[in-house]
């Protein structure tokens, strides 16, 4: 096990840098997914840390260890890839055995390492069959299990569950993260879906162009975005964002809709945008913050009437949509409660507390 650390790395093609100036410490033992959207350069940087994929500048060290010359077969990582790429011709057993058995290790240990591998994942029943008698869910353990018999310094999965239907994503998370819980070993994760990263890494870092746009944990991403990109990637439903401008009247600030509507701003708010009246603005909120009017707290809870555009019984939530400030924007009620038709009119409330106000010229979140 060792930490890794990525200085100032790029990655050019030509005249066209998929990878711009990166820089990123991972400690020792620690869960980190990179997540974007396709181009973002995400999975370049994991092929990167693989060998797989040279540095155009930059350096990328393992327990210190400045890796960038080294082949991939002697980095001490293992992959896990988004195809299985199992050998069909081969058991499970000799599937996982295999790289043990090309680094020359005995009989007793390779026996050792794929047992004690399958039991973490709960697959002992399954090492004398062949892939084509297993599920996608069992390829896909038993292709980390082939990475978990080798004790690598790091493991580097790419995006291993896209595969899988949505059901079996969400147990193949559970999965990863129990087997990271017992075996400890620093991970890097690339997925485009941002609920994966979020439910399994210590620290989410999300990538845009190229860049980092901002890493932290899951909940400081989510409620303490830094940019327009970060708040509108992580959640979903996305954030809902509405152009407004600050009026100022006396020591109070609302935050004012193209329609007209109104939103006060908390007090607790008040300091942080003491600079900002008078500017054209977004405001953002998400969904789950425009509710049905509940027991509201004075100074955080602001009221408001819209149309039902669409309306979705989900079950545990109803989602909403409507117009405001002629913009589109989403809602979530609870579903015990009695939602209208769509094209009839619902009173809501915005949870302003948890409101953000961003520079539309700079998309840095104020």
């Amino acid at each position: 096990m060792a930490d890794l650390l990525l200085r100032n790395v790029v990655k050019r093609y030509g005249n066209y840098e998929a990878v711009r100036g990166i820089s990123l410490e991972i400690p020792d033992t620690k869960f980190v997914a990179l997540v974007g959207p396709s181009g973002c350069g995400k999975t370049t940087t994991l092929r990167m840390i693989a060998g797989l994929e040279d540095l155009s500048e930059g350096d990328i060290c393992i327990g210190g260890r400045v890796i960038n010359d080294v082949a991939p077969k002697n980095r001490d990582i293992a992959m896990v890839f988004q195809s299985y790429a199992l050998y069909p011709h081969m058991t499970v057993f000799q599937n996982m055995a295999f790289g043990l058995r090309m680094r020359g290790l005995s009989k007793a240990e390779i026996r050792k390492n794929v047992e004690g591998a399958a039991r973490i994942l709960d697959i002992s029943d399954l090492l004398g069959r062949r892939p084509r008698a297993l599920s996608g869910g069992q390829r896909q353990r038993v292709a980390m299990g082939r990475a978990i018999v080798r004790h690598p310094k790091v493991f580097l999965f790419d995006e291993p569950l896209s595969n899988l239907d949505a059901k079996l994503r969400v147990q193949m998370r559970t999965e990863i993260k129990r087997v990271h819980q017992q075996v400890k070993t620093t991970t890097v994760y690339v997925t485009h879906d941002q609920i994966e990263a979020m439910t399994l890494a210590d620290t989410v870092v999300v990538m845009n162009r190229g860049r980092i746009e901002q890493a932290g944990t899951p909940q400081e991403l989510y409620h303490s975005p830094k940019t327009r990109f970060v708040a509108g990637f992580m959640g979903s439903p996305a954030m809902n964002f509405l152009p407004c401008l600050l009026e100022q009247n006396a020591a109070a600030l609302t935050v004012r809709l193209a329609d007209g509507t109104g939103f006060p701003v908390p007090e607790s708010h008040l300091q942080r945008y003491r600079d900002a009246p008078g500017k054209p603005l977004l405001f953002g909120i998400r969904p789950e913050h425009i509710t049905e009017p509940r027991g509201s707290v004075r100074g955080m809870f602001s009221e408001f009437t819209v149309v039902l555009d669409v309306v979705e019984p989900m079950g545990t939530e109803t989602m909403v949509f409507f117009k405001l400030g002629g913009e589109a924007v989403s809602g979530r009620i609870d579903s015990g409660m009695s939602v209208p038709a769509s094209g009839e009119k619902m009173r809501l409330v915005a949870n302003m507390a948890h409101m953000h106000l961003i520079d539309p010229a700079t998309d840095a979140v104020i």
